[in-house]
């Protein structure tokens, strides 16, 4: 995209990324100001880091976001991306900015227990009992669910509640097939590694597709990412924004992953 002298519409949120690059911070801001938002939704951010003007139009194809507009002042380039498709912005339910404020997270102070609880009692399993092993098939709005709660328009006593739904089906439909071994079916857990990363300390959950300023073959990577089954924008991978576990000290604006 060829840069504009300014942009034709107004956004309905921005922020100044500095100069941070894509893979050292830049995605998470960004997402942090475009979870709030509905789709049709504009963001305005600024940046004075050159390589953004590549790896930003390369995030947006994967993520289906879609770049309106690019202004280059000097060493300065403001970018303004919709939420989803511009086309989508008549339908937009229009919000306060107030509305629009940031899902942040500070870092906290890790604390590691002395000793973990003892195991709980179980019974035995007979042999030959048929259980169910892995996630049981969600109902969409589950699904749904767990996207909005990731994203943090939806509360937690919210999604407990829809979660204790779908693991009633869940149950209810074990029970009914004369199952031996029941469980909850797995209803809110999203993957291996976001379900464990979402539970540590100064772990932040970002879309798989996030990880493209690290790889070495950006075109590679996107054609992957467009092969999976799942959209790669709903897939969550865990990213350290702080200390975790007494493994070490890191600066809050520093980005770690670990793989699954």
């Amino acid at each position: 995209m060829e840069p504009v002298d300014r942009h034709q519409l107004e956004a309905d949120a921005s922020f100044d990324g500095g100069d941070l690059d894509c893979g050292n911070g830049l995605l998470l801001l960004i997402r942090q100001h475009m979870d709030p938002m509905e789709g049709g939704q504009l963001l305005e951010f600024r940046s004075t880091e050159i390589s953004v003007e590549e790896d930003f139009p390369a995030w947006c194809r994967m993520t289906g976001n879609e770049l309106v507009s690019f202004v280059r002042r000097g060493k300065e380039r403001s970018f303004l991306v919709c939420k989803g498709r511009l086309a989508e912005r008549p339908k937009a339910r229009r919000v306060s900015r107030a509305a629009l404020a940031p899902v942040t997270r500070q870092a906290v102070t890790v604390t590691i227990p002395a000793a973990l609880p003892a195991p709980e009692a179980a019974p035995a399993v007979r042999p030959l009992s048929v259980m169910g092993i892995g996630s049981w098939p969600r109902p969409r709005w589950m699904l749904q669910a767990i996207h909005e709660h990731l994203e943090g328009r939806l509360g937690d006593a919210e999604f407990e509640a829809t979660g204790d739904d779908a693991v009633r089906l869940a149950v209810d439909a074990q029970l009914r097939a004369g199952v031996d071994v029941v469980s909850d079916g797995e209803q809110r857990r999203d993957n291996y590694a976001s379900f464990v990363g979402g539970r540590l300390d100064n772990c932040q959950l970002i879309p798989l597709i996030d990880l493209l300023p690290f790889v070495d073959d950006p075109e590679k990577f996107e054609r992957e990412m467009r092969s999976l089954d799942v959209p790669a924008s709903e897939v969550r991978h865990p990213a350290l924004l702080g200390p975790w576990a007494g493994a070490g000290r890191w600066p809050a604006t520093s980005t770690h992953f670990f793989g699954h």
